[in-house]
């Protein structure tokens, strides 16, 4: 399970990364009890699925900056 860098440095979490969603699409973070922590891709994705799809493969951004 792959944790969730910007949410350790910051906030000295260790969160799993999942698929969330806001306004401007779904993206790969991290929550903590509900809560959004952090917003991990540097990239949105369109749907759901392509989030999970990239999540599952790798094949996505790590912000470095909140």
């Amino acid at each position: 399970m792959a944790f969730g860098v910007l949410a350790d440095r910051y906030c000295k979490l260790k969160l799993p990364l999942v698929v969330m969603q806001s306004q401007a699409g779904f993206y790969i973070g991290t929550d903590d009890d509900g809560s959004p922590v952090s917003r991990e891709s540097g990239e949105y994705f369109l749907t759901h699925d392509d989030a999970q799809r990239a999540l599952e493969s790798g094949n996505w951004t790590q912000r470095q900056e909140p």
